[in-house]
């Protein structure tokens, strides 16, 4: 009866986290439907990448590089591309993995039924986080024009040219630290 005790608790210990939910792991950038993405966002076309930095970097970094004085940086950022303008608007969202610790909860009723005695007080149970958060940080942008609601849509006209304005963005922001730099090279 131990054996099978002892070998019932590590088997608990080493198997007892269920994922629910996994953050993706985007290696450049992905073209997605926002609400696709995460709940929340738009239901537009939006390229998103992840954020490696600290909360508001990417605020900071528009804010300087387009010289806005905190002026609508989230929303309507224009940009211009052989002499037409474009507006962005972007998003940090935070998606979490997920998983269920099953150990506290196990481990209680093992303990009580090995004892023989069921009103015995939960051990773990009450203490211990039952679901285990770890976040991901991305930068969701959407990109629209007055002539068009969504650039980044495949069968966009505007597509072409605004999808390597946006990756250069993201890398002159990710190999950026001091944001007054951009400023000069603009």
């Amino acid at each position: 009866m131990k054996k099978i005790l002892l070998l019932s608790i590590f088997v608990i210990v080493f198997y007892s986290c269920i994922p629910i939910r996994i953050a993706p792991n985007i290696k450049d950038y992905k073209i997605t439907k926002g609400k696709r993405f995460k709940q929340g966002l738009p239901k537009k076309t939006v390229f998103v990448f992840e954020d490696p930095k600290d909360a508001d970097e990417f605020y900071n970094y528009v804010n300087t590089k387009f010289q806005l004085e905190d002026y609508y940086v989230d929303t309507e950022v224009p940009f211009t591309i052989d002499s037409n303008t474009y507006y962005f608007s972007f998003y940090e969202v935070e998606i979490h993995d997920k998983a269920i610790n099953l150990f506290p909860a196990i481990f209680d009723v093992a303990f009580s039924v090995a004892l023989g005695n069921d009103e015995i007080e939960p051990i773990l149970s009450d203490d211990a986080e039952p679901v285990l958060r770890s976040g991901n940080w991305y930068i969701a942008i959407e990109v629209f024009s007055t002539t068009e609601k969504d650039c980044l849509r495949e069968d966009s006209i505007s597509k072409d040219v605004v999808l390597p304005y946006l990756r250069n963005l993201k890398q002159e922001y990710l190999s950026t630290h001091n944001y007054n730099e951009v400023v000069f090279k603009n």
